[in-house]
């Protein structure tokens, strides 16, 4: 890597400008009123030309040995260069080397002083001067300084990628490595039984069963669940006790065959049983489609298959009595509505024949409708014989004969009319007027005919929560039956290792990282 390098000037930065000494505050004060204002702008020129600080020190010193009076070292580059004298001249910076052999210097010739050293001087120090040693070149002192940087930054992050290694080896490669050998000698192989079942309800439709079977339909079935309550069920302890009574479940994944992480105590308890349980039986649910996949998960394929067949029963009992309460309370409901309603019927009927029988008259209606038919008839006859008698009355010397004729028939059919009248009105001889008698039949036909009326919809009503009841009925349809499987499932070896790296690698970068967080705030 050399000086002019781009990488280092990257990485370095531009080279550092020649350090200029700057005036103090008070040696500006001394000089502000010294200096003319040209002297002033030209030290501003010479302060822009970037002057070394050795070459600021050979002009204080060529001024001290020419005796010019200057304030700093720009002042005496400024005071030189305006005395002709160039300081940074080779036979200037040979003058100021001391003479032995008492030779006066140029410069004191011209001034006529005499010379005075103004640097220290060695004793002893031989006549003959050392030649000048070049300055090193500062771009190769930088470069040898970023070298030698480098070299440490590298040997410190060799040393931490070495120490991270060792950790990450620890870690996370060794338990790693731990959790293979378990997946692929130690762990016993486990296999696996798929099968999945439908729940399905009857969708026997009735054409009869208008508004009240909708309701009662409807309210029995709109917000049932029974995927998810076989789901819980089959799930629950209460399945797994069930399974171990009906085919030693406990029994089976207490087996000294089965390694010692997946194997259950002789003396287990239910508790402990069912954490076993639950990752054997693993169902799944899907809301959208009502389908319901198990998977059950055995040391050997015979148990695998007679565990599943075993829960699929359960599960088929279990659909079948999901809504066995809710269609008897309904059946049982309409039928003692039906009952009580043919009940009220038959009051009502015998109220009605106890009425008719009491006022003897079978149709109050047809009897009232008889009578004002007659009296209907009597006023025409009425009328049409007073039209004949004020024909009569016209003549000169009308027949006496027939005028009292007529006037007897008008009279008669008018009492006739008037004692009609007072029948269908009027109470006579301790008796019901027909009226009265009329509105009582009406009373209790209508309360008949209304028991009728509810008899008629407690039949339909019957009807409606049969329907019901076979609609609510459930029954599990097996889509996928369980099969005996040939080969194991479990364990995955690969990606049981691959998910331990996975997971000791996380939980080293959280130790990591908190461990560095807790560092820096420390």
């Amino acid at each position: 890597m050399t000086a002019g390098d781009p990488e280092l000037k990257k990485a370095v930065g531009p080279a550092p400008q020649a350090a200029v000494p700057k005036l103090s505050n008070l040696d500006e004060e001394v000089a502000r009123p010294l200096q003319a204002p040209t002297r002033s702008t030209n030290i501003e020129d010479i302060r822009k030309e970037g002057l070394t600080g050795r070459q600021l020190r050979m002009a204080r010193r060529t001024a001290q040995r020419h005796d010019l009076p200057a304030q700093s070292d720009f002042d005496a580059v400024h005071l030189l260069r305006q005395a002709g004298i160039d300081p940074f001249q080779r036979s200037n910076l040979l003058e100021l080397a001391p003479k032995s052999d008492g030779v006066p210097q140029p410069a004191q010739v011209k001034t006529g002083r005499a010379s005075r050293p103004q640097l220290p001087q060695r004793h002893g120090a031989s006549d003959n001067l050392p030649a000048l040693i070049p300055e090193e070149d500062p771009a190769l002192r930088r470069a040898r300084e970023v070298e030698r940087i480098q070299q440490s930054i590298i040997k410190r992050r060799q040393k931490k990628l070495a120490l991270l290694g060792l950790r990450l080896a620890f870690f996370v490669g060794l338990p790693t490595l731990l959790a293979g050998w378990y997946f692929y000698t130690v762990a016993t192989p486990m296999y696996s039984t798929k099968s999945a079942f439908l729940i399905q309800q009857n969708s026997e439709q009735s054409s009869g069963g208008g508004g009240l079977m909708g309701m009662i339909s409807g309210a029995g079935g709109s917000g049932l669940s029974d995927g998810s309550s076989v789901q819980s069920y089959l799930t629950s302890i209460e399945a797994m006790i069930r399974l171990d009574q009906d085919h030693d479940f406990i029994a089976h994944y207490s087996d000294t065959s089965i390694d010692p992480l997946a194997r259950l105590k002789a003396d287990a308890s239910n508790e402990e049983a069912f954490k076993v349980f639950k990752k054997s039986v693993k169902i799944g649910y899907d809301p959208t489609e009502g389908l319901v996949n198990m998977e059950v998960v055995a040391a050997s394929p015979e148990a695998s298959v007679a565990f599943s067949n075993a829960l699929i029963g359960y599960a088929e009992e279990r659909v079948s009595n999901i809504t066995q309460r809710l269609r008897d309370d309904q059946m049982k409901g309409a039928i003692e509505s039906f009952h009580d309603a043919q009940i009220a019927r038959n009051e009502a009927l015998d109220r009605l024949v106890t009425l008719q029988q009491e006022l003897a008259v079978i149709d109050s209606k047809s009897a009232a409708a008889s009578m004002q038919g007659q009296i209907l008839a009597l006023e025409q006859e009425v009328d049409q014989m007073e039209k004949s008698l004020a024909i009569l009355m016209e003549n000169a010397r009308p027949n006496t004969a027939k005028v009292n004729a007529l006037k007897t028939s008008i009279r008669i059919n008018k009492d006739l009319i008037e004692a009609k009248q007072a029948e269908l009105t009027q109470t006579t001889g301790g008796a019901d007027s027909l009226a009265s008698k009329n509105a009582r039949m009406v009373v209790a036909e209508a309360d008949y005919q209304t028991r009728e009326m509810m008899v008629q919809a407690a039949v339909q009503s019957v009807e409606a929560a049969r329907v019901a009841a076979d609609r609510q009925a459930r029954y599990l349809a097996t889509s996928v039956a369980p099969v005996r499987p040939e080969d194991p499932s479990y364990p995955r070896k690969f990606e049981n290792t691959l998910l331990s790296f996975l997971i000791f690698g996380g939980v080293y970068l959280i130790m990591s990282l908190t461990a560095s967080i807790l560092r820096e705030q420390v």
